[in-house]
């Protein structure tokens, strides 16, 4: 995802004796999206290693990624990026390469989270949260939708009470999946096509938002919104008739990382780091708090089961979520992604 605007904390205290007593010198720069680990995990980090750790925050995956292009990586050892953007790291020679010995709980992850298409077995991603894009919706105003379709053609008593997300890569997803197209899809006239579909259906939203559209279908502003799935939970914590759907033609699979920088002077605390964050307690935060699936399956199992019964997607079984197509660099092609959607949305 690329922003993160929820504020939630909780005290992450346990399993902290099982990190070790190693101090380290040199402060460890973490960034991260803001609301997206607890807002005391890099002090009882800091608490349990003995570390001089900071949190440093990001807004978007482009905003970070610029600053570590520009850098050569420099001045940061642990950054949460989404997938696609870590492989660019890693292409780019900026990625550390994994030394699994000094990260144990990696076996907690699910086999799943190990054989994702972008990094097969975790080489320089550590998957962080997970999940799907589809639609979330009033089931007291709007019948279930089943298709795409459904929300970029919307019916004349649905039309402008949807909205669709604003990021290149998920706008451009709707209308790729919505033509039977792959996520990836780098065709030239396949993707005029989803140009054309896009533009049409700018005619009928309520607007482009990737951060207020719960809050939109809570007011009834909105009735039918594309969405991640963990936002639609936001959306369902405050008003139970709003239900998450995944249409016909499928999803993305999304995945969040954390990446240690190749340029990083403080490597041993960023495996620690990111040792820490894999703790089934530690990481069970994620799930209960940001209502995000995690693919750690120690710490999915821990989760209360009437966390799941109130929103069902967080019972996603990882088998299923890998029928989709994970999100990937497209390389060059991204040029021509940002060229469409400036395309669509400079449209009339």
């Amino acid at each position: 995802m690329t922003q993160r605007i929820i504020g939630a904390g909780l005290c992450l205290s346990a399993a902290l004796a099982t990190l070790g007593s190693t101090a380290f010198a040199e402060p460890l720069t973490v960034s991260n999206w803001d609301g997206y680990m607890a807002a005391d995990a890099i002090d009882n980090f800091n608490e349990a290693t003995g570390n001089e750790a900071e949190l440093v925050l990001h807004a978007t995956n482009e905003e970070i990624m610029g600053k570590l292009i520009a850098s050569g990586g420099e001045g940061y050892d642990v950054v949460f990026v989404s997938s696609p953007f870590a492989e660019v790291l890693s292409k780019l020679g900026l990625a550390e390469e994994l030394d699994h010995s000094k990260l144990p709980n990696l076996s907690n992850l699910y086999a799943e989270a190990t054989e994702l298409p972008h990094d097969p077995g975790n080489s320089f991603s550590v998957p962080y949260a997970w999940g799907t894009t589809g639609l979330c919706y009033r089931s007291d105003l709007v019948s279930e939708p089943t298709s795409w379709n459904d929300l970029l053609k919307p019916s004349d008593d649905v039309s402008g009470k949807t909205t669709m997300l604003a990021t290149d890569r998920w706008l451009l997803a709707a209308g790729q999946l919505a033509l039977g197209y792959s996520v990836n899809e780098t065709d030239a006239d396949k993707m005029a096509e989803v140009r054309d579909l896009l533009i049409d259906a700018k005619g009928t939203l309520l607007a482009y938002d990737d951060t207020t559209f719960y809050a939109k279908l809570v007011s009834g502003e909105a009735e039918l919104v594309q969405a991640w799935d963990g936002w639609c939970n936001y959306g369902i914590a405050e008003n139970a008739e709003i239900k998450y759907t995944i249409p016909e033609e499928g999803s993305d699979l999304w995945v969040d990382t954390m990446v240690i920088m190749k340029a990083s002077e403080n490597k041993d605390a960023a495996y620690d780091f990111v040792d820490y964050i894999l703790d089934a307690d530690n990481h069970r935060w994620a799930a209960e708090n940001i209502l995000y699936k995690v693919p750690n399956q120690a710490a999915m199992e821990g989760l209360d089961a009437s966390l799941i019964e109130t929103f069902p997607n967080m019972g996603m079984k990882p088998a299923d979520m890998m029928e989709y197509e994970q999100l990937r660099d497209v390389g060059e092609a991204q040029r021509d992604y940002s060229r469409v959607v400036s395309e669509i949305k400079a449209a009339n």
